[in-house]
């Protein structure tokens, strides 16, 4: 039986693209709910001009967030739903 759980180590440095294949840069770490271990967002890192030109949700020290509900898939990449973006 093979297991689907991705630990958080496993998440971070990952290569995050879109299902058509555009590149939005690497996961540099996870935001989640606390009371509820709920994820929220991926912080993206080294995001790439197309990714800053989405309007996307901005930490305080000008990181860009994915919603973590845009996932489809995680694999060698973290691919992203475009359309869950905007």
């Amino acid at each position: 039986m093979q297991d689907n759980k991705n630990p958080y180590s496993g998440l971070i440095g990952k290569m995050i693209v879109t299902k058509e294949g555009k590149r939005l840069g690497f996961v540099r770490d996870i935001s989640f709910e606390t009371r509820s271990g709920e994820l929220i967002n991926l912080i993206v890192k080294d995001a790439t001009l197309y990714t800053k030109s989405l309007s996307l949700e901005k930490t305080s020290s000008n990181d860009v967030l994915i919603p973590y509900s845009a996932i489809i898939a995680i694999g060698d990449f973290v691919i992203v739903s475009e359309e869950d973006l905007v």
